[in-house]
């Protein structure tokens, strides 16, 4: 026998009043926080693989931690290669908040819920969050709607991924931890400077163009920093010297070229590293 006709379970002025209350309760009690989504930059169709990725712009929307004692997760573990930072965090946006940046102008959210693999920078920790999965049915149908989306999150750790969010704190990371070559040029050459996140390339004499984004140039000594350096042949090439680096403006001669491998300042184990040195800590005799 089907339900009493009479009795209703969906009314809308009920369902609208919820939705307002569990908005009205996350912008009292949530954090401003930024998402940023994830575009693929040479997927491989074959094997799955997603690297490199670029986040290219981010977006402010408030949402709610739900860890109220602090991160979940393994915290900090004690591993053979030092200290692994594995915290987990989960994350509360309403559904109708999220459409409403989805229909912002000039946006490239283009999805119809929060994706896996997007990031979430949380200004209050100064740490990134990368979506591992999304729960839309919790609450599961209270007055038989669905509000919230629940992001479940792992604390993002870079490995060589593109940050041009246009957020100071973001972009940053790039400089800081990105896989750096450092180009010493020609004094002689242009008195044009170059520019942060300009695109700079190098042609070989065989054509192969090779291209970076710079990260830093220091005028007095003409050392030009790239980050993001690839060959448009999809094989493994470095800067050389003799050849000129060609910019917006400018393109001067490269006398010398050394590399940075910043990845390295991401670990987490100087503490373990200093630890072991100082106090013998581990025992290498044998």
């Amino acid at each position: 026998m089907a339900t009493n006709v009479y009795v209703s379970h969906k009314v809308s002025s009920e369902q609208n009043l919820y939705e307002d209350i569990i908005i009205e309760s996350l912008k009292f009690y949530g954090q401003d926080v930024y998402y940023l989504p994830r575009t693929l930059v040479n997927e491989d169709k074959i094997l799955g693989e997603d690297i490199p990725s670029r986040y290219s712009s981010a977006y402010k929307i408030e949402m709610y931690i739900e860890n109220v004692e602090g991160f979940d997760g393994e915290g900090d573990l004690f591993t053979k290669f030092g200290i692994e930072i594995r915290d987990q965090a989960t994350f509360i946006v309403a559904k109708r908040r999220w459409r409403h940046v989805v229909n912002q102008q000039n946006n490239t959210i283009n999805i119809e819920r929060p994706r896996e693999g997007d990031v979430i920078y949380l200004p209050l920790s100064n740490s990134m969050f990368q979506i591992m999965a999304v729960e839309h049915e919790s609450p599961f149908y209270q007055i038989s709607n669905l509000p919230t989306y629940k992001l479940r999150c792992e604390a993002f750790e870079y490995g060589g991924e593109d940050f041009d969010a246009g957020v100071k704190a973001i972009d940053a990371i790039d400089a800081e931890y990105a896989y750096e070559y450092q180009l010493t040029l020609d004094s002689a050459g242009s008195s044009a400077g170059y520019r942060v996140g300009e695109a700079v390339t190098q042609t070989f004499a065989s054509g192969t163009i090779m291209s970076g984004e710079v990260s830093n140039w220091n005028d007095s000594d003409k050392v030009l920093s790239i980050v993001h350096a690839g060959a448009d042949d999809g094989k493994y090439h470095t800067f050389v010297t003799g050849l000129n680096i060609a910019g917006t403006n400018n393109s001067i001669n490269v006398n010398a070229v050394n590399e940075d491998n910043q990845l390295s300042g991401n670990e987490k184990n100087d503490f373990f590293d200093t630890t072991e040195t100082s106090m013998s800590f581990l025992d290498f005799s044998e």
